[in-house]
């Protein structure tokens, strides 16, 4: 049996799509057939077919109306909203060193783009009275790591329950909305922080990414998600095969959070 995704001529918008895992739902789309917009603040010189970049900085407001007027100008209209953009550069330190600065830099990294793309482009698919939206959130949001992680923890937390919130509103006018929840994923990001802990703990790559996994309290499947993975997970549920997926959140994390 054929298990064709369907996504053939439809427009998809993805943030964050140049790096990691955004990089790989990008490809994932266009090798299903869609048609796809990349926006990250730095974008490759060249396209390949199917796919076009932007760059703007959506921890703007600013950033995001350029955005949403290219989406409905130039780039036609959008089917699908993949926001995958986030991240977290807070110190360590726990909550004392977290100013507001930091606190909102978050917040404008991880919950806002979202919120403000999403405000730009839902009525023109609301017209329609089709479309669909994915968040990708983080387990974090479940299992924040008091070191490090609060700030990013809680702007997710933020995300997922705004993610509820709008599926409940749009999704009796034809908008899907879903949430992907990843653990930890192996992007490029992730490398450089194993490499990193390997060279201070005096061990190799594998032993630098046994840090991490103890750090998030160990992962059952042993290993990290790879990108592509996260990307044929949100390649599905973006599809028609997923038409009656809505308001929910996938965990695609090896088994890291200990509970359902």
């Amino acid at each position: 049996m054929s298990f064709d995704l369907q996504l053939d001529g439809r427009r998809a918008l993805v943030t964050g799509g140049t790096k990691g895992v955004g990089a790989a739902v990008v490809d994932v789309l266009r090798d299903a057939g869609a048609t796809v917009l990349a926006v990250a603040r730095s974008i490759p010189d060249a396209s390949p077919p199917g796919v076009h970049y932007l760059a703007a900085d959506l921890s703007t407001a600013a950033g995001c109306a350029a955005v949403a007027q290219y989406v409905l100008g130039p780039f036609g209209g959008v089917d699908i909203v993949v926001d995958v953009l986030g991240g977290s550069s807070a110190p360590s330190g726990g909550f004392a060193v977290l100013d507001d600065d930091e606190w909102f830099r978050e917040l404008n990294w991880n919950l806002m783009p979202a919120v403000r793309l999403d405000r730009a482009l839902l009525p023109s698919m609301i017209a329609r009275g089709s479309g669909v939206i994915v968040h990708v959130t983080s387990i974090q949001h479940a299992l924040p790591l008091p070191e490090s992680t609060t700030a990013y923890a809680a702007a997710k937390a933020a995300l997922s329950t705004y993610s509820k919130s709008l599926s409940k509103e749009v999704t009796p006018k034809g908008i899907r909305v879903v949430r992907v929840s990843p653990g930890w994923v192996e992007t490029e990001a992730a490398v450089a922080m194993a490499e990193r802990l390997a060279r201070q703990a005096g061990t190799d790559y594998e032993g630098g990414k046994r840090i991490i996994m103890t750090s998030l309290g160990g992962i059952p499947l042993g290993r990290p998600a790879k990108p592509k993975e996260v990307a044929d997970l949100i390649a599905f549920l973006v599809s028609p095969r997923a038409a009656c997926i809505t308001g929910t959140e996938y965990v695609i994390d090896g088994g890291t959070v200990p509970t359902a």
